[in-house]
């Protein structure tokens, strides 16, 4: 792995990591590879904003793995800032490698750069193989998660 580098998302990432993010069954129901016109003025917004942190993972010249940090202050648990961890995506060929290991370890270790007491995240509830890879690296399935669609 020391070939890898995790580097801040650029702009020329976005559909590197769009085409990650459709390629599962989930995202291939959502997402647009062939229009990056609503990514690109979502990177936007992220990049404008200093509590999100996109990342991309890049072995030699190919990305091949992204995930998205977003802290947030607030006023529970005695006024703790927590991170969310969303959007981890890694190429299916590069799936079982370590790599997604390295990306949530960064995430961790980000979010304590931050000042973070916690790090949370969310994963689809058909996403099995996600739940134990999760557990793995010592996170728990504390709560119950909704959304609700707008």
């Amino acid at each position: 792995m020391s070939d890898l580098e995790i580097r801040p998302a650029q702009q020329q990432d976005i559909p590197a990591i769009v085409a990650m993010l459709a390629d599962d069954p989930l995202g291939a129901r959502r997402e647009s590879p062939d229009d990056l016109t609503p990514y690109l003025s979502a990177f936007e917004r992220l990049a404008d904003d200093p509590n999100q942190h996109v990342v991309v993972a890049v072995r030699g010249e190919r990305v091949v793995g992204t995930l998205q940090l977003t802290v947030v202050p607030g006023l529970s648990r005695r006024g703790a800032t927590r991170s969310i961890i969303e959007g981890v995506r890694i190429y299916a060929d590069e799936r079982g490698s370590g790599l997604g290991t390295r990306l949530i370890e960064w995430a961790v270790d980000e979010s304590g750069r931050q000042g973070c007491q916690l790090v949370q995240l969310t994963s689809d509830a058909t996403r099995t193989d996600a739940h134990r890879f999760y557990e793995r690296l010592g996170f728990e399935a504390s709560h119950l998660g909704f959304k609700k669609a707008l």
